[in-house]
């Protein structure tokens, strides 16, 4: 149930190699990074190449990065030859409707909530295998979506049709068929907000609110959805920016350790990845690497910053954290692990960590209402 709070068995923690030597710290603090690339649409250009070099372990392509397939493709071909063998996550954020930086290439799309009023899951998950396919023949393997928050308010809300259902249930059914089409075409899917951002008005770009409901009160809502596609094998959940009463009041949850921890105790075995650090709710009050330093430390895998320009002090800020023991060397080897697995490389050669993250089951999607029509 959405409630139950499992903790996961030890054996599933990453298992160290003991005669095994890591990639050095630059290069594992490099790797948890997950960096847009503003304005760039050929990876001939000076911050693609710097950033890619850095060794992130991830670029993320917005609209400003889209013209044509073709060029998002031979871009996305170039950053991976740059990376000279290097695994590198090539992610978007493609939701359909108004959240679609990749519409330009898969076509325009109905918003969550229509789809989820007029469509089957069955429909959906086809919709969204669809919409894998065009990602992956232009190199796109990492699709921030999909949006699992609970909102019934106002369409052009904060998350608004952006949210497939203000019910749990449907919100869960429809969430996994698109993460489930996604997964049919060979993309991987980031389900988000978690904990839940539909009980906020205020828009994270710009600042944080605090969520005043209780943890009870929590799971028996906002978390349904979240625990669905953890039990289903979510390989990747996005941690929000706003703060939790029930949490860290003081803290944005992808900043959170007991957010972290919340999700781990769900059952969670694969990445923690943040929203974009650069967003209002955080870079208010803290710079890019402050804030990498404190995800990686409260328990992130990846971090996400829309700015590339932030790469190199952001694996600087987490070198310095680790030499000066504010964030546990262990910490940053295991987040580093998770995003190499994700990405395909070898957790192994990067951090001495075996890592096995979940895979998101094929089974039948859950029943729900019927279409309205």
């Amino acid at each position: 149930t959405a409630g139950r709070r499992r903790r996961r068995p030890p054996s599933a923690s990453p298992v160290p190699t003991p005669t095994c030597t890591p990639q050095p710290l630059e290069v594992r603090a490099a790797a948890v990074l997950v960096v847009g690339l503003p304005g760039v649409t050929s990876a001939d250009d000076a911050v693609a190449q710097q950033v890619v070099q850095l060794g992130v372990g991830g670029v993320f392509l917005a609209g400003g990065n889209v013209r044509t397939a073709e060029q998002v493709a031979a871009l996305t071909a170039g950053l991976r030859a740059a990376a000279a063998g290097r695994p590198l996550l090539v992610s978007t954020d493609e939701e359909s409707g108004r959240v679609a930086h990749m519409r330009d290439v898969v076509g325009a799309g109905p918003s969550p909530r229509r789809m989820a009023r007029e469509e089957s899951p069955d429909a959906v998950r086809g919709r969204a295998a669809d919409t894998g396919r065009a990602l992956a023949a232009v190199g796109v393997d990492l699709d921030l979506a999909p949006v699992l928050d609970l909102d019934d308010g106002p369409a052009t809300g904060v998350v608004g049709d952006r949210s497939f259902s203000a019910d749990p249930q449907d919100a869960a059914a429809y969430g996994l068929a698109y993460a489930r089409g996604l997964a049919d075409a060979g993309v991987t899917s980031a389900v988000k907000h978690f904990p839940g951002h539909g009980r906020s008005a205020v828009d994270s770009h710009r600042e944080s609110s605090l969520v005043e409901a209780g943890l009870a009160e929590l799971a028996a809502t906002d978390l349904v959805p979240f625990q669905a596609a953890v039990d289903a094998g979510a390989p990747v959940v996005m941690l929000n920016h706003l703060q939790y009463a029930a949490l860290d009041p003081d803290l944005p949850a992808s900043l959170s350790p007991r957010a972290y921890a919340l999700l781990r105790d769900m059952g969670f075995e694969g990445v923690a990845m943040t929203d974009s650090v650069g967003m209002g709710a955080v870079n208010l009050r803290w710079d890019f690497p402050d804030a990498a330093v404190q995800a990686v430390s409260a328990g992130a895998d990846a971090v996400l910053a829309t700015d590339g320009g932030q790469a190199v002090r952001m694996r600087d800020g987490l070198v310095d954290a680790v030499r000066s023991g504010r964030l546990p060397e262990a910490r940053l080897s295991e987040a580093a692990a998770r995003v190499t697995a994700l990405a395909g490389g070898d957790p192994l050669a990067m951090s001495c960590l075996e890592v096995e993250l979940p895979q998101l089951d094929t089974g039948a999607v859950a029943g729900t209402a019927a279409p309205v029509p």
